[in-house]
């Protein structure tokens, strides 16, 4: 398990860091995406709370789908790599915009611990029209030692 998470750490950070050199380029979200979005977001993190491994899995895209297999595998990943997005105790979502056909969403979270987190949601259309979850990164709070 620990190797896994490893895995999928670096290949998030990784994403993150590679996404991060054309940001200049992004447009904004039209409004009834940005809410479909957000929504998207919204039910998985209440899918979390829930303890809901099945409604949380069916939210995030065919290749995160792929990557982790099941449900449960999923589920555990987040629960340990992942906390603040298991159990966030505050939210704030900041306005998401398009770079190359994936829509960026940061989230401000905070922790039970009273951390505060970022949180860069990567979503993307499906075929369907629906939005899913392609991946998340987090980052510290500024101003907070890791």
């Amino acid at each position: 398990m620990r190797h896994f998470r490893f895995l999928a750490m670096a290949w998030l950070w990784s994403m993150a860091v590679f996404y991060g050199q054309g940001a200049l380029a992004a447009e904004p979200l039209e409004p009834d995406d940005r809410a479909a979005v957000r929504l998207v977001i919204e039910k998985q993190l209440a899918a979390f709370a829930d303890d809901d491994a099945e409604q949380a899995f069916s939210l995030a895209s065919p290749k995160i789908q792929e990557m982790f297999i099941t449900a449960r595998n999923f589920m555990d990943m987040v629960r340990i790599a992942y906390p603040v997005v298991y159990r966030p105790v505050g939210l704030s979502f900041q306005v998401p915009f398009v770079q190359d056909s994936e829509v960026w969403q940061t989230v401000q979270m905070r922790d039970a611990q009273g951390m505060d987190w970022t949180a860069l949601y990567t979503l993307l259309r499906q075929a369907d029209g629906v939005w899913r979850i392609n991946g998340c990164v987090l980052r510290r709070g500024l101003g907070q030692a890791i």
